[in-house]
């Protein structure tokens, strides 16, 4: 087991932000240097996040038990294979023993949705079912795509994404295939009611929630979100904490209201000098930061575990927030906290295992929708308290400094009880080992830097929109300024060949960068001043390393401000791992706000144009599932 520790964070100079801002002009970058002196008037910071004001009920701390996600049972078979149905309901939900019933959407009628279970090289079949109410339950606005969404349309628009699953097109969640209850209106993109996953790929924690385009944030803040765990016998056979020593924990940011519903900011203020009605009423707002952590759909909640290894599969389900985390010691009378508790054993990142097992020596950064499948041994703490603690800013430029936080700081997460020693069953587990993280976990093959067919300069960008709203934007080495999602495709991968995608942040906050069908390598990162995609060649040599949450399979990372991050990813099959697949994709900042105020793009891999054998036939992807809804009805046996 080797042990890493994060680069130290570092502030901007102004070399870098000369260089950083040359190609698309300083405006672009307001906001990486904010001067405490002289904060911001009005209710945005200047890279627009909102403060809102508004504070959640006071909440007594640690009172609700965290909850441990239910496994869903599938409905009955399709061809053989496991069939799961899925309704998309309104429901009430206890979020915190002080609070009354908060209204919520959950997946299965449960805030956070069931996890599903599967097995690697064993595909499903999933039906998402809307049966949501007619109205949203938070405020929507209706100038967001507005050229391509119906809003005057009755129902909710709806549509799951499976984050980090290699998919065929048809079953991957599309913005633009959203549908309404019973399918009774469905979007452009919209193919099949019954999604196919193959799980060819390997064993990882993955999520489930929702895509609909111009209301994710919505969506999933409202509750439509869920755990969906692959599994292998080789992973089994590696003896890691399992049952009731494997816990999920999805963490989130939430607002209340006094009455137990869920706030969610509807307005800016106009920071050009015009007033709040030079927006639109509702807006959407550049970011959300909750004052409220809640874990597994409870509020400010606790942990009990015994004093043995435990297996934390961490999710950050936010919409906006990063996580820098660590276990300390806590005094609960207090509420000071002591010295380290015990150290994060990272197994396992978005995409499944990594190679060896890494113990970190500093904090584990999450950025909105990447996961740590982390071991984590409580052995030596029984009896005492420990504090899940974040020390990352609302407004996020890779380092944990929080001096100039004055947005929402949420420093304290969860807490921690570890039994005494002679309390649980652990004493009577011959099985237990304090040093039973295999030194060896899995084999991740390398994708090798010759074999690339296409290098790719992409811009993270700012500017305002037609309301004078500040929006970010993707774009590429000849539209650095940036490029809405409705603009024709410009990254469509040959089905088969190996890229480098070099993602340049000219903005003043960090994003996390998703990129749906593929996983990838992180190859590392440097000064964006420092690399000319026209004259400079990419050699990893130089680069400083990834850091150790990046290794193996990703399918996010994360681009701090005045740096590009080069990533290596192969759109097909590799070394026996993931599926050959065609078809529109999307890529986009998995900030919800930015995701749904264009900070997303379409992808497309195409079949090989010079070898019509090596072509695949539309009706063969995905091994058999259906692209007609009509034929999408039928079940073997158990009807569910």
């Amino acid at each position: 087991m080797r042990g890493c520790t994060r680069r130290p964070g570092r502030e901007l100079s102004r070399r870098e932000l000369v260089l950083a801002t040359g190609a698309v002009g300083l405006s672009a970058f307001a906001g990486c240097t904010i001067d405490d002196s002289s904060p911001p008037s009005g209710d945005e910071t200047e890279t627009g996040a909102t403060i809102t004001g508004h504070s959640s009920p006071d909440l007594e701390k640690w009172v609700d038990e965290v909850p441990r996600p239910d496994v869903l049972e599938p409905s009955g078979t399709k061809e053989g294979q496991p069939y799961y149905e899925v309704e998309m309901q309104e429901v009430e939900q206890q979020l915190h023993g002080d609070l009354p019933t908060t209204t919520v959407w959950g997946y299965d009628g449960r805030y956070p949705g069931p996890t599903i279970e599967a097995e690697q090289g064993e595909p499903i079949y999933v039906r998402w079912k809307n049966d949501l109410p007619d109205e949203h339950l938070l405020p929507v606005d209706t100038t967001l795509h507005s050229d391509a969404i119906p809003y005057d349309m009755p129902g909710i628009r709806t549509v799951t994404h499976l984050h980090g699953g290699n998919v065929e097109a048809e079953s991957d969640g599309n913005a633009q295939a959203w549908f309404t209850r019973d399918f009774e209106e469905t979007g452009p993109a919209f193919e099949q009611r019954d999604y196919y996953y193959a799980n060819e790929q390997p064993t990882s924690t993955m999520w489930y929630h929702d895509h609909a385009m111009g209301i994710t944030r919505l969506n999933v803040y409202a509750g439509l979100a869920g755990f969906y765990l692959l599994r292998n016998d080789h992973e089994r056979e590696l003896d890691l904490p399992s049952g009731e020593y494997e816990i999920p924990l999805a963490i989130q940011d939430r607002s209340f209201e006094d009455d137990g519903s869920l706030f969610y900011p509807t307005t800016i203020a106009d920071e050009q000098g015009g007033s709040d009605d030079s927006h639109p009423d509702p807006s959407v707002v550049p970011e959300f930061y909750g004052d409220t952590p809640v874990v597994n759909g409870k509020a400010w909640p606790r942990l009990s575990v015994e004093p043995r290894p435990y297996r934390l599969r961490f999710l950050n389900g936010s919409n906006s927030r990063f996580y820098r985390l660590e276990l300390l010691q806590y005094d609960e009378s207090s509420g000071e906290t002591g010295g380290n508790g015990p150290a994060f054993v990272l197994i396992g990142n978005d995409g499944g295992l990594l190679t060896e097992p890494v113990e970190l020596e500093d904090r584990l950064e999450l950025g909105s929708s990447q996961r740590a499948d982390v071991v984590v041994d409580f052995s030596d703490y029984a009896g005492e308290t420990l504090l899940l603690h974040n020390d990352a800013p609302a407004l996020y430029r890779g380092d944990g400094s929080d001096e100039s936080d004055d947005i929402v700081p949420l420093h304290e997460v969860m807490l921690v009880d570890v039994a005494d020693s002679g309390s649980g069953t652990a004493a009577d587990d011959s099985d237990v080992d304090a040093d039973s993280v295999p030194s060896e976990l899995t084999r991740v093959p390398e994708i090798p830097v010759d074999s690339v067919d296409t290098e790719r300069y992409l811009t993270l960008a700012m500017d305002t929109d037609e309301y004078g709203r500040s929006r970010h934007l993707l774009g590429t080495a000849e539209e650095r300024s940036g490029i809405p999602m409705m603009d024709p495709v410009t990254e469509m991968p040959t089905l088969g060949d190996t890229e480098i995608w070099s993602l340049a942040n000219f903005t003043g906050m960090s994003h996390p960068v998703h990129l749906h069908l593929v996983h990838f390598q992180v190859l590392g990162r440097q000064p964006v001043g420092d690399y000319d995609p026209d004259e400079d060649a990419i050699d990893p040599d130089t680069l400083e390393d990834p850091e150790p949450y990046e290794l193996g399979w990703n399918d996010v990372v994360t681009v701090d401000p005045a740096e590009v991050v080069h990533v290596i990813a192969r759109f097909g099959e590799f070394e026996g791992l993931f599926t050959d697949q065609t078809g529109r994709y999307m890529w986009h900042c998995h900030m919800l706000e930015h995701e749904d105020h264009d900070m997303m793009r379409p992808l497309e891999v195409v079949p090989p144009s010079d070898d019509d054998d090596s072509r695949r036939d539309d009706d063969s992807i995905g091994d058999g599932a259906e692209s007609d809804a009509d034929d999408n009805d039928t079940l073997d046996g158990d009807d569910g």
